[in-house]
């Protein structure tokens, strides 16, 4: 397992679109490991295979439900678990119309967040990393993550869907893929 370094604009791999996964071999499963370990060392909730200068429609997210939620005095135990998710090849098949504005940031835009107007619900399809189909329904903070990292694949950057980014205080937290 390796940590691998994440490129940051305007390095170029971030603006072109990624070429599909077609073998799902042992450097394939490599890069899927050191992907998720690069993404919790960050750390993040989500990591894009062009952000480690590969050019692969793969993604890896990390998130639990009701990770933005308080937990009440004396239930730090009771924290729902985080689910992983490896994508590969995702493909957004349906998309709610109600759209909501977030604020996110981006391993590879240090230092600055924005608001971005995403689609509430979204279904995704794509492979595993082993290569069998999966269908995922997701929505809220999940189908941000996802819209963002699937993005991350067609070369497009959260900074390109807004026109306010700003440098959070010290004190704000940073919501980071």
């Amino acid at each position: 397992m390796a940590i691998l370094d994440i490129v940051s604009v305007p390095d170029p791999i971030l603006r072109r679109k990624a070429r599909k996964v077609t073998d799902f071999g042992k450097d394939f499963q490599m890069l899927v490991t050191n992907m998720i370990d690069t993404m919790r060392d960050a750390p993040g909730v989500g990591l894009a295979a062009p952000q480690v200068a590969v050019s692969q429609r793969l993604v890896v997210i990390e998130y639990a439900e009701d990770e933005d939620d308080e937990l009440e005095e004396g239930a730090e135990n009771s924290a729902t678990p985080k689910k992983l998710y490896v994508l590969v090849n995702p493909e957004i098949v349906e998309r709610s119309d109600e759209m909501v504005l977030g604020v996110e940031g981006c391993l590879s835009v240090p230092d600055l967040v924005g608001e971005v107007e995403r689609h509430e619900r979204i279904t995704v399809k794509a492979f595993n990393r082993h290569g069998s189909p999966i269908k995922i329904k997701a929505e809220g903070w999940l189908a941000r993550i996802f819209q963002h990292e699937i993005d991350h694949l067609e070369g497009i950057i959260y900074t390109d869907r807004t026109d306010k980014v700003w440098k959070p205080r010290d004190d704000e937290e940073t919501p980071l893929d």
